[in-house]
C-alpha cells in the first residue's frame, strides 16, 4: 500500500541519515587525532598547575574525541561520578599530601624522594607513589562490593544458565534440536566441549603464560562462573550492569590467596601465573557479555545463532592473532635501555642466580637495544626486580658478574620519555622523545598480585582507598566507577566529563521536544540513546580509536618524520608550544564538543525526520 511504501521510505531515510552521521563522526575523530598526533597540530594534554594557596592542585585534559564520545554515551551521571574520582585525587589528596609533606625532612614511605621535590605526575611522582596505592584499595573494595551486590543476580544467572544447559541436553537427547527453527539453532555442544579442552591444553603448554594445573582449574571454575554471569547480566539487563572489574579483581584475589596459602610466592613464575589466570577469566567474561549482546541483536533482526557464533569465533581469533604482534611491536619500539648508575644498587650487590629469568630451563639471554645496542653486542641475563629495598623495581639486563648493567623501561607503562640517539659535534648527547603507552589497569592488577604474594604493599594507603569506597557506598553512590578514575590521571576523566555535560545539555532540549509524548524515564533514555548525538559520538570513538592505532604504528615506522614535525611545532606552532599552548589547545576540543551539541540538538544533520517532528 501507499502507506507502507511511505513508512519504508521513511525508514530508509532514517537509516541513511544515521549512517551519514556515524561516517561524519568517524572521519572527524580520525582526522582530529591524526592532525594532533602525527602533525603536532595542537597539544595533546593541555594542563594548568595551581600555585599558592592551592599548591599541588592541577587540572588537565586529554585531547581525545573518543573519550568525548564515551562521556556523551554514558551520560552525565556516570561521567560526573568518574570525574569526581579524578577530582578527589588531584584537587584534594595530592594538594593535601603536598601541604603536609612539604615540611618533612625525610622521604615518606613508600617513596624514596622528599615530597617537596616530587612532581605531581610521572616517574617518582605523588600520583605514582601514593595515589596509585589509594586507588588500588578503592578499586579492590569497589569491585568486591559490586560483586556482593550482584550476588542475587549472579545466583539467578547461574540457575538460569544451568536450566538452559539441561534443556539443551534434553532437546539433543530427544532429537528435538534438529527440528528447532533456524533462529534457535546454536553451535553443537560437542564442538564447544572440544574447543574448551583444546584451549586448556594450549594455555597449559604455552611457556609464556607459566600456567600450572591449579591455574588451569581456576580458569575452568571461575571462567564458567563469570562467563555465565556476564552473559546473562548483559543480555537481560545491559552492559552497564556487568561487573567485569569486580569479577576480575575477585579472580586475582582468589588466585593470589590460593597461591599464598600454598607458599607459591616467588615472582618467577607465580606472578605471571596469577596474572594469566586473571587476564584469561577477564577476557572470557567480557566476551561472554558482548556475545549475548550480539545474539540478542541477531534475534531481533532474525539472524541465525550458529552463524553469528561462528563469526564471533573468527573475529576473536583474528583479533588475537593481529593485536598481539602489534602490541609487542609497540612495546619494543618504545622501550628505552638506560645504563644503570653505579650508586643505584649497593656496592658489591649481585643478582642471585635463582632470580634470573629462565626459558625452557635455560637462562634467558637478551641484548641491549637502541643507541647502546649499536655499541654493546654482549648478551645479558634478564632480571625482574620486585624488591624496592634493593633498588628501583623494573626489568634489568644483568652482566655475567651478576651486576645489573641496563634498566629496560618498557614502551607500555614506561616512564622514560627521552632516549639518546647519538652524539653531536660537541660530544653532547642527542636526545629524542619516545612515545609511551598507558595501561593503568594493568598496573592495578600487578599491585594486587604483588601486594598479596610479596606482602609488601603500603597497606595504610590501600586501606585508605578501601575506606573511600566504603564511604561512597554509605552515601548511596556506586563506588567502582569513582574508584577506577581515582588512580587514573585526571586528564583521562576530563574529556569524559565534558562529553557527559554535552549530553546533559542536549537531553534538556530533548525533554522539551518529547514532552507531549509523556514518556517514562526508561522510555526517554531509550529514545535519546538512538539520537543523532549518540550516533556522532559513536563515530568519534571509532575514528579516534583507529587513528590512535595508526598513529602509534607511524611512530614506529615514520619516527624521523614525526620527530621533525614535533621539533617544528615546538618552535613555530603556538597551539603546540609556547606560553599560550595550553589555552589554545583547548580550542579544537571545544569546537569538537560544540559540534557534538549541535548535532545532538538536530541543528546539524537535521534532515526530514527532524523537520517532521519539529
Amino acid at each position: 500500500s501507499k502507506q507502507h511504501s511511505e513508512i519504508a521510505k521513511a525508514g530508509d531515510s532514517t537509516a541513511a541519515k544515521g549512517g551519514l552521521i556515524i561516517a561524519a563522526g568517524f572521519g572527524i575523530g580520525f582526522l582530529y587525532n591524526t592532525v594532533m598526533k602525527v602533525f603536532s597540530g595542537w597539544k595533546e594534554y593541555p594542563e594548568k598547575l595551581f600555585g599558592e594557596p592551592f599548591r599541588g592542585g592541577s587540572v588537565s585534559l586529554e585531547n581525545n574525541p573518543a573519550l568525548l564520545g564515551v562521556g556523551y554515551i554514558i551520560g552525565p551521571r556516570i561521567a560526573g561520578i568518574m570525574f569526581a574520582g579524578g577530582a578527589l585525587a588531584y584537587w584534594v589528596l595530592i594538594p593535601m599530601i603536598r601541604f603536609f609533606g612539604d615540611s618533612l625532612a625525610e622521604p615518606l614511605a613508600p617513596a624514596t624522594t622528599l615530597i617537596k621535590d616530587m612532581p605531581i605526575e610521572g616517574a617518582g611522582s605523588i600520583q605514582s607513589e601514593y595515589i596509585l596505592y589509594i586507588g588500588a584499595g578503592a578499586v579492590t573494595a569497589g569491585g568486591i562490593i559490586s560483586l556482593i551486590r550482584s550476588l542475587p543476580t549472579i545466583w539467578g544467572g547461574i540457575r538460569g544458565g544451568i536450566a538452559d544447559f539441561q534443556a539443551k541436553r534434553a532437546n539433543n537427547k530427544n532429537g528435538d534440536d534438529a527440528t528447532l527453527p533456524r533462529t534457535e539453532q546454536d553451535i553443537s555442544l560437542k564442538w564447544v566441549v572440544v574447543g574448551i579442552l583444546a584451549l586448556i591444553v594450549v594455555i597449559t603448554l604455552l611457556p609464556t603464560l607459566k600456567m600450572n594445573i591449579l591455574g588451569a582449574v581456576l580458569i575452568i571454575i571461575l571462567g564458567f562462573l563469570f562467563v555465565t554471569v556476564s552473559s546473562r547480566l548483559t543480555g537481560e539487563i545491559g552492559s552497564s550492569s556487568n561487573p567485569i572489574s569486580g569479577m576480575t579483581v575477585a579472580t586475582l584475589l582468589f588466585t593470589s590467596l590460593a597461591f599464598l596459602v600454598l607458599g607459591w610466592t616467588n615472582p618467577d613464575p607465580y606472578f605471571v601465573t596469577a596474572l594469566s589466570v586473571g587476564g584469561i577469566v577477564c577476557i572470557a567474561a567480557s566476551n561472554g557479555g558482548t556475545t549475548s549482546q550480539d545474539l540478542k541483536t541477531g534475534f531481533w533482526v532474525g539472524g541465525t545463532p550458529w552463524k553469528q557464533q561462528t563469526a564471533i569465533l573468527v573475529g576473536a581469533l583474528s583479533s588475537a592473532l593481529l593485536l598481539g604482534p602489534i602490541l609487542i611491536q609497540l612495546n619494543e619500539s618504545s622501550s628505552v635501555y638506560m645504563p644503570v648508575a653505579p650508586n643505584t644498587f649497593a656496592a658489591g650487590f649481585q643478582v642471585p642466580e635463582q632470580e634470573l629469568v629462565r626459558e625452557g630451563g635455560e637462562l634467558r639471554a637478551e641484548r641491549a637495544g637502541g643507541f647502546y645496542g649499536e655499541r654493546d653486542t654482549a648478551n645479558y641475563r634478564v632480571w625482574h626486580n620486585t624488591d624496592t629495598s634493593r633498588g628501583p623495581a623494573g626489568k634489568y639486563l644483568v652482566g655475567m658478574t651478576g651486576r645489573p648493567a641496563y634498566l629496560v623501561d618498557p614502551g607500555i607503562n614506561g616512564v622514560i620519555t627521552e632516549v639518546q640517539t647519538g652524539v653531536d659535534a660537541n660530544g653532547d648527547p642527542v636526545m629524542q622523545s619516545v612515545e609511551k603507552y598507558r595501561a593503568p589497569k594493568a598496573t592495578l592488577m600487578s599491585y594486587i598480585i604483588q601486594g598479596i604474594l610479596s606482602q609488601q604493599l603500603p597497606w595504610a594507603l590501600v586501606i585508605l582507598g578501601v575506606m573511600i569506597s566504603v564511604t561512597l557506598e554509605l552515601c548511596g553512590i556506586s563506588s567502582l566507577a569513582f574508584a577506577v578514575r581515582l588512580y587514573l590521571p585526571i586528564s583521562a576523566s576530563s574529556p569524559i566529563f565534558v562529553g557527559g555535560m554535552v549530553r546533559w545539555a542536549v537531553d534538556k532540549y530533548l525533554k522539551r521536544k518529547f514532552a507531549a509524548k509523556d514518556l517514562t524515564e526508561e522510555e526517554f533514555i531509550a529514545e535519546t540513546d538512538k539520537s543523532s548525538g549518540v550516533l556522532l559520538a559513536s563515530g568519534y570513538i571509532a575514528g579516534g580509536a583507529l587513528a590512535g592505532i595508526l598513529v602509534a604504528l607511524s611512530a614506529v615506522y615514520l619516527s624521523g618524520l614525526t620527530e621533525g614535525v614535533n621539533e617544528w611545532a615546538k618552535a613555530a606552532n603556538p597551539f603546540y608550544g609556547g606560553s599560550y599552548a595550553d589555552l589554545l589547545a583547548m580550542v579544537p576540543f571545544i569546537v569538537l564538543a560544540v559540534f557534538l551539541y549541535l548535532v545532538g540538538r538536530e541543528m546539524v544533520f537535521a534532515g526530514e525526520k527532524s523537520a517532521k517532528n519539529g
